[in-house]
């Protein structure tokens, strides 16, 4: 019988590894024979994040993590490292970005003896005392002259969360690394494991019921080493948003149903019940799904404290719905998945104290704030007299308390909206404070009017955005000349991230 090439050989533990054979089944069977030992550290470290200040400092950081020893290694430069993964990873043979002197460290102290690199890398003094092999990756087996690996004590409890935002190439050796190792990868865009529903349930499997051991993170973008662990503790314990995820931007994008309950003149939110608007808000929703792969989530804006033509009792010219007002609305939303942003319009109250009056609606994991400057007055002025507006402070005085809120009630990730249509809305603007990560702020672009106002207010919002604030748009059925279809919404660069309807 013909003996069976390399190539057969992977492509059958490609399927097999498919079909739920894991990489340590694989080391103990009769495919991974040869002389290229691969030995591990034997137990799965703590729970960390490596550092990775490059793609080869990122390879380096978690061979070092991983393996005892190699006896066969294979180099590449960030352009290859992609396509010689592929290969690595299902052969079991460690993968190195670079060529440099901690390169040649880290051979050294796995005590590679034979290393392969793909034609034309320049490997200078590498490859003095080891076997050095050419890895022509036009080849119809281009790793068929490397000594087959033997896996040693498989690192199966192990994880390691890579991010292909960060670096491509450093994803894909990170890949093969682990592969090489016995443990599995976890992609994890934008180093945000709590992303999405499909992000919180692997890391929720990957954790078992320690978090403190088995779960590596590379680079930068995952945060710091000393918080991990509580950046984990809070995957595997912070309810999830609408949509799943417990973050609210990347991940999903919203459409919004805007107004006040029983007042159809102030949105559409009023013009039915709350189960009929319900079923607005989600035909609506379905309109922008069918335009992208992103989660498209359901929400209401409720107006819950209402701009008044008179002082009232208290003299702040704002009218509270009051929590017994709001209730019936936003749990009826939190039981059809529908996100809720309570909008404040609190004439000579400032928006801190407001906001406290419906803290406990905001204790809600799907329950948000929105600032609505317009209706933000100073003492002796009337609404409609002129534009309301709010200091830079008081708008970061109204975050910090909120994101004290979030973190105290372990709640996820909220929306914190800031209506504006002209820059002087929201005075020293460039002074806002973006550094809450309990909060995704959001400036809505308020404007109605035609498709060039509307633009035009769409950009000159954007001119010296603080970093950290993305952007929101807004449909008006009745002020729009014409208003924007979903499609035409979704053309507006950048895309809007949440879109409501008034």
């Amino acid at each position: 019988m013909p003996r069976p090439s390399r190539r057969s050989l992977l492509r059958g533990a490609a399927v097999a590894a498919g079909a739920g054979m894991t990489t340590a089944g694989l080391g103990a069977c009769s495919l991974l024979r040869g002389d290229g030992t691969v030995r591990t550290v034997g137990d799965a470290p703590a729970s960390t994040v490596l550092p990775a200040e490059d793609a080869s400092a990122g390879t380096l950081a978690l061979s070092s993590a991983l393996l005892e020893a190699a006896a066969v290694v294979v180099l590449a430069d960030e352009d290859s490292a992609p396509a010689l993964a592929a290969l690595t990873g299902p052969a079991g043979i460690p993968l190195l970005i670079g060529t440099g002197e901690a390169v040649a460290a880290e051979l050294a102290r796995l005590g590679a003896g034979t290393i392969g690199a793909p034609a034309g890398l320049n490997t200078g003094t590498l490859a003095e005392g080891r076997t050095l092999h050419e890895i022509d990756l036009a080849a119809e087996d281009p790793l068929e002259d490397l000594p087959t690996p033997r896996l040693e004590q498989p690192l199966e409890g192990l994880t390691v969360l890579v991010d292909p935002e960060q670096s491509p190439a450093l994803a894909a050796a990170a890949g093969a690394l682990a592969r090489a190792a016995g443990a599995r990868t976890l992609r994890t865009p934008g180093g945000d494991p709590g992303r999405s529903a499909q992000s919180v349930a692997a890391v929720k499997e990957a954790a078992g019921e320690d978090p403190s051991t088995g779960l590596l993170a590379l680079g930068p973008g995952f945060g710091a080493a000393d918080a991990w662990e509580a950046r984990l503790h809070r995957v595997l314990t912070v309810p999830e948003l609408p949509g799943g995820g417990q973050t609210v931007f990347p991940g999903r994008r919203m459409v919004a149903a805007y107004g006040t309950p029983g007042v159809p003149s102030l949105g559409i939110l009023g013009e039915q019940d709350v189960q009929a608007t319900i079923t607005r808000v989600q035909e609506l929703t379905a309109q922008y799904q069918a335009l992208t792969d992103e989660v498209v989530v359901p929400a209401f804006e409720i107006i819950a404290t209402l701009a008044s033509s008179q002082p009232g009792a208290d003299g702040d010219y704002s009218r509270e719905l009051g929590i017994d007002g709001l209730r019936e609305w936003v749990d009826a939303a939190g039981e059809a998945g529908v996100y809720v942003v309570l909008d404040l319009q609190p004439g000579t109250e400032s928006f801190p104290s407001q906001a406290q009056l419906v803290e406990e609606l905001l204790t809600a994991p799907h329950v948000g704030l929105a600032l609505d400057a317009e209706w933000r007055l100073e003492p002796g002025q009337k609404h409609l007299e002129q534009i309301g507006s709010v200091s830079a402070a008081e708008v970061n005085e109204t975050a910090q308390w909120l994101a004290e809120l979030t973190a105290r009630h372990d709640l996820p990730q909220k929306a914190f909206v800031l209506h504006q249509f002209t820059r002087s809305m929201i005075t020293d603007r460039q002074d806002l404070d973006t550094s809450h990560p309990e909060l995704a702020m959001i400036v809505h672009a308020d404007g109605a009017g035609t498709p060039d106002d509307k633009l035009t207010t769409w950009r000159a919002l954007q001119k010296d955005l603080p970093a950290g604030i993305v952007m929101a748009w807004k449909n008006f059925y009745d002020e729009d000349a014409p208003m924007f279809t979903p499609e035409q919404t979704y053309d507006v660069e950048p895309r809007p991230w949440f879109v409501s309807y008034q």
